[in-house]
């Protein structure tokens, strides 16, 4: 009987010392014992690296490098470089893992030797209150190969690369795309190798506004834009994607109206696809419509938001009470805003409403 694969767990640390020991506990505390968690610390300025000392000293699976700072893409890389493992699992340092994170992403690649990647879901933990996050119908209706053009299919953590089947060249992240290096290796593998997503939510994702998500979310906007781009010249589904670069760049009248009008050319193609691969190229370009709603509609310009429905004729797509503000957004700017401001409200309230005490599902990494 073949011995369990070892797992490298990535984990790059800058400055996380109120969340590293939560995340540091539920990695040492996993069912799935045969590991190696590799920290770097990335020249933290606060107690990261005495966390980080005080486990390794009661753990002998956990190495720690620190030196100084050089970014997360250059300290992922630096952690593929050493890593051990033939399964390799990256880990955020503000995240915690269900107990069952690894032995559950380990299963799939004994069951396929060919996988190359897999990934999972997550719930979403804000403060104190953990919310269940939704399976994706897409992910299971369609072509990972086609969705990973258009949008990050896997969340960074958890996923878990194979490296007997990653070539080495192929299995490092691109300064070329900061903010965005995940949504860019993911795109690149899922393009030459077999990926998959076990059905479950493995990992309690923390939201909070320091996180590099939240402090780069305009950059990272740019480069996922860009990625997209490179990805449909690639597939010769557009000759032009300098209107959808423009609208990453700059949010306006003329760069809404251009984007409206190019995603239509764009669904144009689509429609002319090969049956067997045309509804995975659709549901492409309905993520995409909504990224771009998003992506407008965080400048709390509600006219620049009307505009964009207008030209896409997509008012069906979003929901009713957004319809009601948005209608009114061109003619009548306060109160739209007003309204926009309620909604906001609302949705903080049914998310607390949908969410439990993160005590009830973390109180076994507390007492274990």
């Amino acid at each position: 009987m073949a011995a369990a694969p070892l797992v490298s767990v990535l984990l790059p640390v800058y400055n996380a010392g109120p969340y590293l020991a939560a995340a540091l506990g539920s990695i040492l505390r996993q069912d799935y014992d045969r590991l190696e968690l590799i920290a770097i610390d990335d020249g933290s300025t606060d107690d990261s690296l005495q966390i980080l000392q005080t486990y390794r000293q009661a753990d002998s699976r956990v190495f720690i490098i620190s030196r100084e700072n050089r970014g997360l893409i250059a300290t992922l890389n630096e952690g593929l470089t050493i890593a051990q493992g033939e399964l390799v699992a990256p880990m955020d340092a503000d995240d915690v893992a269900y107990p069952w994170r690894l032995s559950r992403q380990v299963a799939p690649f004994s069951q396929r030797p060919d996988l190359a990647l897999c990934g999972a879901g997550v719930d979403f933990l804000l403060g104190n209150r953990i919310v269940k996050g939704l399976p994706d119908p897409m992910l299971q209706k369609n072509l990972l190969r086609i969705l990973s053009m258009f949008f990050t299919v896997f969340t960074h953590p958890p996923i878990v690369y194979n490296r007997k089947v990653i070539q080495d060249d192929d299995l490092y992240y691109d300064e070329n795309y900061n903010h965005a290096e995940d949504f860019d290796l993911f795109r690149r593998l899922a393009d030459r190798y077999p990926a998959a997503m076990t059905p479950e939510n493995l990992i309690a994702y923390r939201i909070h506004g320091d996180s590099v998500t939240n402090r780069h979310k305009r950059e990272m906007r740019r480069t996922h834009l860009k990625i997209v781009a490179e990805n449909l010249e690639r597939e010769d589904l557009t000759q032009e994607t300098q209107d959808l670069r423009d609208i990453g760049d700059a949010i306006s009248m003329d760069t809404v109206r251009r984007a409206a009008e190019w995603l239509l050319a764009l669904e144009g193609r689509i429609s002319g696809l090969p049956a067997e691969t045309r509804p995975s190229y659709e549901a492409g370009a309905l993520n995409l419509f909504y990224f771009l709603y998003q992506l407008i509609g965080d400048e709390m310009q509600p006219q620049l938001t009307h505009e964009f429905l207008m030209r896409t004729a997509k008012w069906g797509l979003i929901r009713r009470r957004e319809r009601y503000v948005l209608r009114t957004g061109a003619y009548a700017l306060w109160f739209s805003l007003i309204s926009m401001s309620a909604t906001r409200q609302v949705d903080a309230l049914s998310w607390y409403l949908q969410s439990v005490p993160a005590a009830a599902i973390l109180a076994s990494y507390r007492s274990s």
